[in-house]
């Protein structure tokens, strides 16, 4: 396997997958995060949060898309896979970068309050634990920062936390 980050296609085509993604989402009511799991240059998994309409606090795009590419795949180890995400991933999604073994994971922007690659936590860099993803932020951070801040102010408009 050669896990040399060299994608044929420019990460902003697959974030801009993710970010069709997010929009689902947000026309769903959900907040708006879509990611997509890549093998090959072909999509194997897709997600978007669905933790409202499923009743799930485990419901995160990328779990969705991990659990979706590994079905796909017929195995947990998606050893030679990108995982696309619009935001920063959590403490419960990065762990399951980790133990699904995905080498890289690219995402759109930073989460603040829950980012477990580069913000808050480190977790998919951590040389405590049997894996290490290369982690790379900030594409078209800006249109995927929009559309969560537009949702966010939507909902505070409407009078929701």
């Amino acid at each position: 396997m050669d896990t040399a980050y060299n994608p044929l296609q420019p990460d902003g085509f697959w974030m801009r997958r993710a970010l069709d993604l997010a929009r689902q989402a947000y026309e769903a009511e959900e907040v708006p995060i879509g990611a997509i799991v890549v093998q090959n240059e072909r999509v194997i998994g897709e997600g978007f949060n669905q933790r409202e309409m499923l009743f799930d606090p485990t419901a995160h795009a990328e779990m969705i898309a991990i659990t979706q590419a590994a079905q796909t795949l017929g195995s947990w180890r998606l050893t030679d896979c990108r995982l696309y995400v619009t935001l920063e991933p959590c403490p419960m999604c990065a762990g399951a970068i980790v133990q699904a073994r995905i080498p890289f994971v690219i995402y759109g922007t930073t989460d603040p309050k829950a980012g477990a690659c580069h913000t808050l936590y480190t977790i998919t860099d951590d040389s405590r634990l049997n894996h290490r993803a290369t982690v790379i932020g900030g594409v078209l951070q800006q249109d995927c920062r929009n559309i969560l801040q537009e949702f966010f102010a939507l909902q505070r408009s409407r009078g929701k936390k």
